[in-house]
């Protein structure tokens, strides 16, 4: 049995446990090995901390004095919140579903910006302000503090909550972001996050979107490409899927026509054309005979607004 199976069926049985969430962490972990900071996954963080803020800065308005940011996602390990704290924006509110974060993790990502601020590597992807840094530096340097002390220090703020209704007044954020997000929200509920979205960005404040659109089995099971999951059906995907980490295959020209119907200007940005010799090698299903080879073939791609 392929690895990418047993993971499905695995993530399926756990999708029915009360505690899901903790129970998939620790699948992550000992298991997949998903959930741990390494180098490449630390990197692939900065990599994104370091285009949304080339974004803002590229096609923020001119009169636009603050940064106070929204992220889609808080996941495990707060890294684009910790990068933008460090390259001066003033207020870092980030939303998720679920409460994935703790001290031991924060301080992991922590501890990792220090070791590639000593070796120098960390200055390629952020320009970080020193009396920034001096903050950094005095949370890891101090054991008593809590996860909420740690948080106030870096004006980051965590919060659990629907993000088609968030508890903010229009026109309260500078930039919103997120970082393979997107692909895991169902269409019809990701439009509605799009109008609170558009409700909520200034004027001339700048979104900054990210989306993986390959099969994230592909990433733990190389003997799978990353156009996998389009050789099924709807139902046969409902059966496999699951709502520890959903998958809503959507394509790039998807989401066009998402922001297109929310009237929401927008430009695309690194668009990663794929490989049509790989989405060659699968037998692709009638649900999507109505794409273009190119179209189904686009892997990855920011939507600036």
């Amino acid at each position: 049995m392929k690895k990418w199976v047993v993971k499905a069926v695995v993530q399926k049985g756990i999708s029915i446990f009360p505690n899901r969430e903790k129970v998939n962490y620790f699948f992550q972990k000992h298991v997949t090995k998903g959930a741990i900071l390494n180098d490449d996954y630390f990197e692939l963080k900065l990599v994104h901390a370091k285009d949304h803020i080339q974004y803002f800065e590229k096609y923020k308005g001119d009169e636009l004095q603050s940064k106070n940011v929204l992220e889609l996602g808080t996941g495990w390990f707060p890294i684009i919140p910790i990068s933008l704290f460090l390259t001066g924006f003033d207020r870092i509110v980030s939303v998720d579903t679920q409460k994935w974060l703790s001290k031991q993790k924060i301080m992991d990502a922590l501890l990792r910006f220090r070791t590639w601020k000593e070796n120098g590597k960390l200055k390629s992807y952020l320009q970080i302000d020193p009396d920034r840094w001096e903050v950094i530096k005095h949370i890891i340097d101090t054991d008593h503090l809590s996860l909420d002390d740690i948080c106030k220090k870096m004006n980051f703020s965590f919060l659990i909550e629907d993000a088609r209704n968030l508890p903010f007044e229009q026109r309260s954020f500078d930039l919103i972001c997120s970082n393979n997000t997107f692909e895991h929200i169902p269409e019809s509920i990701l439009k509605d996050i799009l109008k609170e979205f558009k409700r909520l960005v200034k004027n001339d404040g700048v979104m900054s979107h990210f989306i993986d659109l390959s099969d994230h089995f592909a990433h733990f099971d190389k003997s799978i490409n990353i156009y996998n999951f389009l050789r099924f059906s709807p139902t046969e995907w409902k059966w496999i899927d699951n709502s520890i980490q959903p998958q809503n295959r959507l394509r790039f020209c998807d989401y066009e026509k998402m922001y297109i119907q929310l009237g929401i200007e927008y430009t695309k940005e690194q668009v990663r054309p794929g490989s049509l010799e790989e989405l060659e090698a699968i037998k692709i299903h009638k649900d999507f005979e109505g794409y273009t080879k190119s179209e189904l073939a686009v892997s990855h791609g920011y939507f600036i607004s």
